[in-house]
């Protein structure tokens, strides 16, 4: 596992070069660990090395490695999309959720997010490029489904999150404009609270952070090849 430390240290020199260039603050960029398909035994060594969030696609991959990593102190993102009959094991067991897209989904995140356990922190997932059959609420309609997130007590609405086509780097600016457009127009939106652009993979990072990315979501660059799903 020490190809995964060498390339944990070259992603946060990586990310601290990015910040330099964009002008934004040393350790404003979070990791997020795209562990997905990855063995348990990857978890453990990015964990070896500092890094804490790790972010899982697939429900059912994603409980059996928080099962696995108990008292590790590790923060679990579900990134991937969401339907209805998995809502449940995703606000039992995961930290935030990314992807979201639906007002159905955030109803179902609150209704069934534990008392015991802290607001599910939220990130609307944006179709941004518009692009017909690909995940993500569209822009028109996001005002609608901020407004209902923000009601729901057992929700925190953190921000955005794209994923868009590739060599569109574009879009990255153009969600970062909409958030501040949706700070603007709707006034129980705070600033310090919808904190979030989830932007920038192992291949466009830097063009994310240049646009105002609060977290890149990183799985080749640091893990390798993608292993086959784990059952």
């Amino acid at each position: 596992m020490s190809e995964i430390a060498e390339n944990w240290q070259k992603l946060r020199e990586r990310i601290a070069w990015a910040e330099l260039a964009a002008d934004r603050m040393a350790g404003s960029v979070q990791l997020l660990a795209v562990s997905k398909t990855q063995p348990v035994d990857a978890v453990r060594a990015a964990h070896a090395c500092g890094q804490r969030a790790f972010g899982e696609n697939y429900v059912q991959e994603g409980v059996a490695k928080i099962a696995a990593l108990p008292g590790l102190g590790l923060e679990w993102h579900f990134i991937g999309p969401l339907q209805s009959n998995k809502t449940r094991e995703v606000a039992e067991h995961f930290h935030w959720v990314h992807s979201l897209e639906r007002e159905k989904i955030a109803r179902r995140l609150a209704e069934q997010r534990p008392a015991g356990l802290p607001p599910l922190q939220i990130c609307i997932q944006v179709n941004i490029d518009d692009e017909a059959g690909k995940s993500g609420c569209l822009p028109a309609a996001l005002p609608v489904l901020v407004r209902s997130v923000l009601a729901l007590p057992q929700l925190q609405l953190r921000g955005l999150m794209c994923i868009p086509r590739p060599g569109n780097s574009a879009a990255f600016a153009d969600l970062a404009k909409t958030r501040q457009d949706l700070l603007v127009s709707i006034p129980e939106l705070s600033a310090q609270h919808f904190d979030t652009l989830s932007m920038g993979m192992s291949d466009d990072l830097e063009a994310a952070v240049a646009a105002g990315s609060s977290m890149v979501r990183i799985g080749t660059a640091l893990f390798g090849r993608r292993s086959q799903p784990v059952a």
